[in-house]
């Protein structure tokens, strides 16, 4: 599982989104490691402290809370770099979907992903997102950016979508009809987007299968680059996230990152972790979205955490951040 970082051309798109509103590109890049080498120090790749802190700046700057979805409207075929070009030369779209599910990492590491077909309905789950950006700011960006590959890949100016978020309304709601349509729902478990099966056997005019499969060898081939630079704790922690509501002891854990569960554990050390901390780190971030963009009752968090009770969890939830559930979910 790849370390968390942001294609460059993202971040170049994030500038010229800035710069167009008249901000300076000096104060969008402060405080990031290319604030003294400017956009030509930006490799392939911008580390996941840098987009963080590009974000902020970009909200400060802006003072869009928009922000996410408006860059996300902005990030085209061509911004996904190659796998872009991969999907344009896929037969159908259901072919676009296993590429993307395949090779989405390239994208964003942090980022987990489930696909379904239930009936008639094609349904993307979020598992998890980067978490070092607002939560709005995540679901936005992906989602949006979404739905504007797959008008590219369609060619249609409009697509009917049903969006689900996992957190309240936000001050800018309105955005979200504008964009999605009427079919938006708020306060949901999970984010979730669907579409009508169907548009799984839309063929696409620009299919090739040679460059296809010249193009897919090439996004294995980086996949792999940026699988190889991962720590033992950052694979545990990303399939953690991955598993939401479901924690596995150590023997299980073990044999899906390909390790016997005593390596495992040694691996662990030599990194100067344990996995019962990393498990709590996990169910810590878990327990404090669903505290803070839900309504969820306190029980059920508990629960879907791993608790039988709320007054385990609670007594966890302080141990874990120094912080009561009560007081997160005010915002104290």
């Amino acid at each position: 599982m790849p370390k968390t970082t942001t294609p460059a051309q993202y971040i170049l798109i994030l500038i010229g989104m800035v710069e167009e509103q008249g901000h300076s590109r000096e104060d969008l890049l402060r405080g990031t490691s290319l604030a003294a080498t400017g956009i030509s120090g930006i490799g392939a790749r911008v580390s996941e402290n840098d987009f963080a802190q590009l974000v902020a700046n970009a909200f400060t700057l802006t003072r869009d809370p928009a922000l996410g979805l408006n860059l996300g409207l902005r990030l085209n075929l061509s911004a996904h770099a190659i796998l872009g070009q991969a999907f344009m030369t896929c037969r159908d779209l259901g072919e676009v979907m296993d590429l993307f599910l395949k090779y989405y990492h390239l994208l964003s590491p942090a980022l987990y992903l489930e696909f379904e077909t239930i009936g008639e309905r094609c349904i993307l789950t979020t598992v998890s997102t980067p978490e070092q950006n607002p939560v709005e700011f995540a679901y936005e960006l992906m989602y949006a950016a979404i739905l504007n590959t797959l008008r590219g890949l369609l060619n249609l100016d409009q697509l009917d979508l049903r969006l689900e978020v996992p957190y309240a309304p936000p001050a800018h709601e309105q955005a979200y009809y504008e964009v999605f349509g009427s079919d938006v729902h708020f306060d949901c478990v999970r984010g979730r987007i669907s579409f009508d099966e169907q548009l799984l056997s839309t063929p696409l005019p620009s299919s090739n299968t040679e460059l296809r499969t010249l193009y897919e060898e090439e996004c294995a081939r980086l996949l792999a680059d940026l699988e190889e630079e991962d720590s033992v704790a950052e694979q545990t922690l990303r399939l953690l996230r991955k598993l939401e509501g479901q924690y596995p002891q150590v023997p299980q854990i073990a044999r899906m990152l390909n390790f016997s569960p005593r390596t495992f554990r040694r691996r662990l050390e030599q990194e100067q972790e344990s996995y019962q901390g990393l498990l709590d780190k996990v169910r810590a971030e878990h327990a404090t979205r669903y505290l803070q963009n839900t309504r969820l009752p306190l029980s059920t968090i508990a629960y879907m955490v791993g608790f039988n009770d709320s007054s385990n969890f609670r007594r966890a939830y302080i141990k874990w951040t120094g912080r009561s559930p009560r007081e997160v979910r005010s915002g104290v």
